[in-house]
């Protein structure tokens, strides 16, 4: 196996397992998954977010997006509003409860990672850190990743 393709092996795992295992501690605590968490963010961070802005920053399909707003929308933590600059679309918009979800959300979040990347030092972290986020710059520059 190629050096190159170990490396990305493990990051894929390591994607893995971390996901998952956040995923799980903030279902338990929450009721909510880190899929959803991840848009709540989005909606709350991003100025008249869309569902285009979402699919976009996620690299995942549109009407993906679409479906899984519509369950946020079911469950109260956001409402869609028409969009004041284009009649096709609309914007997203956190409900109170979905603020008080993503507040919530926040630590456990925080501390579930810090607890399972515990086993590198703050450089190690630091040095991943850097090196996922040249890698995912050059990524997001281009067309790589984009769904098809």
């Amino acid at each position: 196996m190629r050096h190159v393709t170990k490396v990305f092996t493990d990051l894929v795992r390591v994607e893995t397992r971390l996901y998952n295992a956040v995923n799980a501690r903030l279902r338990t605590e929450h009721g909510l998954g880190l899929g959803q968490f991840e848009l709540l963010e989005i909606i709350d961070r991003v100025p008249r977010c869309r569902v285009l802005d979402i699919a976009g920053e996620l690299a995942i399909t549109v009407g993906a997006v679409s479906k899984a707003v519509d369950r946020l929308v079911a469950a109260g933590w956001c409402r869609r509003a028409a969009h004041p600059h284009d009649r096709r679309s609309s914007t997203l918009h956190l409900t109170p409860e979905g603020e008080r979800q993503l507040a919530a959300s926040r630590p456990v979040i925080e501390n579930e990672l810090a607890s399972l990347t515990a086993a590198l030092t703050p450089d190690d972290l630091t040095r991943t850190a850097s090196a996922l986020a040249t890698l995912r710059t050059a990524l997001e520059s281009g067309s790589h990743g984009q769904p098809s």
